[in-house]
Parts: structure tokens; sequence; C-alpha cells
């Protein structure tokens, strides 16, 4: 099997396979404190006379329209993030379940955990900065903890893991650009139970996902 086509069956057994568990996860953990910080944003409390409602963009209707979404969404990621770490493995040649998941953690670090370290998830009606500042700083945050990782697991050189370590840090020390006014509309309680919820699905699914690609990348192997 050529290996473009091997990457990309395996992106696809094991992205599918992710996505649609983290949907499921989502759906029982995720999805009910966005609900709850929805009714905030649409004026479903009363926040001392202040009008939050106003012209809204679309979005999918609860019920099955939202959980369909949700689900083609996640499957997307999941393929995405499969073709991303599929890749990985195709470079490094061996790879076990075992290392998979090191390969998921590493890619929860990267995608998720250090960002949210300057930019946690939000709920609907949270204040935020400038979306473009933010992204910026987001895909920057990304690929120096990427390569300070990839540099600290591959590199055998002290100074050169030294750097690595500093490449992580290096976002963190210019910090994530931030609002004038921090909060939303929302509890902060139902915010710290929303963060937490979300790195921890996230975190659960990177191992899946890590898993499962080391499984296919090995079973769609060329025979001996």
């Amino acid at each position: 099997m050529k290996i473009f086509n091997r990457i990309f069956l395996v992106a696809l057994l094991a992205g599918v396979i992710a996505g649609v568990f983290l949907a499921g996860i989502q759906h029982f953990t995720v999805v009910p404190i966005i609900l709850e910080a929805e009714t905030y944003e649409t004026g479903g409390h009363d926040h001392g006379g202040h009008d939050h409602q106003g012209e809204e963009a679309w979005a999918p209707g609860d019920g099955v329209e939202r959980t369909f979404y949700t689900a083609m969404n996640s499957i997307i990621v999941g393929i995405g993030f499969g073709l991303l770490l599929t890749a990985c493995y195709a470079l490094r040649r061996s790879i076990t379940w075992r290392s998979g998941m090191l390969w998921g953690l590493a890619g929860f670090a990267a995608f998720h955990l250090a960002p949210a370290l300057g930019l946690p998830p939000e709920l609907p009606g949270d204040v935020a900065a400038d979306l473009g500042v933010r992204q910026i700083w987001w895909v920057l945050t990304v690929i120096a903890t990427a390569t300070g990782l990839w540099i600290i697991a591959f590199r055998p050189v002290s100074y050169q893991k030294l750097f690595g370590a500093a490449l992580i840090v290096l976002p963190h020390l210019f910090g994530a650009p931030q609002p004038e006014v921090h909060g939303g509309l929302a509890p902060e309680d139902l915010r710290s139970a929303f963060i937490f919820t979300s790195l921890i699905t996230n975190a659960v699914f990177w191992v899946a996902l890590g898993m499962l690609s080391a499984y296919f990348f090995n079973r769609t192997g060329e025979p001996a």
C-alpha cells in the first residue's frame, strides 16, 4: 500500500471512531454546560435590566440537529488530527499503541492544554479580545509547543532539550491577548466547570485517537 493511501486510510478509520467517541462524551458533559450558559446569553436570566438579546448568528437547534452537527464536527476534527498523527508515525516508522498514546497526549498538550493556559475555552457570552489577535497567538503557541515537545523527545543533547523547553514557555512570557474586562454572562463556577470538562474530554479524545491511529497504522502495514 502506498504510504499516502495508508496515511489517509488510517486517519479516516481512527478519526471517525475517535470523533464519534468525542461527540458522545461531549453530549453528556460539555453540551449541557453550553446549553445552560446560553440561557444567560439569550436573556433567560435577569442581569440587572441589561438586554443581551439582539441579532444572533445562526446556530443549530437543540436536540437532533445540534447532536448531528456536533458529531460531524468531531469526526472532521478527528480525521484532520488523525492525518497529522499518522504522518508523524510514517516519519518515525516504528509505532506501538503505547507510543501512540504518548503521541496523542503530545497532541493534546500542543493543541489544547498549552493554548488554554492563556486562552481558556470560552462559553457563550464570554468577553474576549480581538479574534484575529487571539488566532495568531493560538497558532504561534501550537507551533512553539509542538516544536518544543519534538525537540525534547527526539534530540539527545541537553542544551537542545533546554531550547525546546524555552520554546514551550516563550508564548506565555509574551502573554495571550486579553480583553479589557474579564468575565461574561454565565456564573464563574459554570465557566470553571466548562474549562475543566473541555480539557478532560479533549484529553480523552486525543489518547483514543493516538491509540486507534497507532493500531490501524500497524494493521495496514505492508506484509513482510
